[in-house]
């Protein structure tokens, strides 16, 4: 399971995950799609007990949540992350397994500023730039 590509997935959904709530869902659903807001709900239910019992987790993941669009806040919730894995074989096997449902469904979401989301091949050329030119 390629970690920095699950942090980019739950990065953008972080800040509704941590503030939880029936109200924040539907908000989240309608900005990201019912069915991606899903799959981040399936992994993040999987995984908060396990990032709650690690203060250096939650920090992380409170990290992420206030900026989900900062590498540093990425990394760190990554390398959490990694470790969290690393000491619970049973939570590695639930997301890898989640993870896989989601990439099944060819669930994407684009984060930051001129992002780009496929959810098969896309072929060509991608222009995300101000004043960009093609030439």
């Amino acid at each position: 399971m390629e970690l920095a590509a699950l942090t980019a997935f739950l990065a953008p959904f972080v800040p509704y995950l941590v503030k939880g709530g029936e109200a924040v869902a539907v908000e989240a659903g309608k900005a990201f799609g019912t069915e991606a807001w899903g799959h981040a709900q399936a992994l993040w239910e999987r995984l908060r007990p396990s990032v709650e019992q690690k203060e250096v987790a939650r920090q992380a993941a409170g990290d992420l949540a206030e900026r989900p669009d900062d590498d540093r806040a990425r990394g760190a919730f990554e390398l959490q992350l990694e470790k969290l894995l690393a000491a619970d074989g049973a939570l590695r096997a639930d997301l890898e397994r989640l993870w896989g449902e989601a990439a099944a469904a060819n669930v994407v979401v684009a984060s930051g500023d001129r992002s780009v989301a496929a959810g098969r091949d896309i072929s060509g050329t991608v222009v995300t730039g101000d004043d960009a030119r093609i030439r």
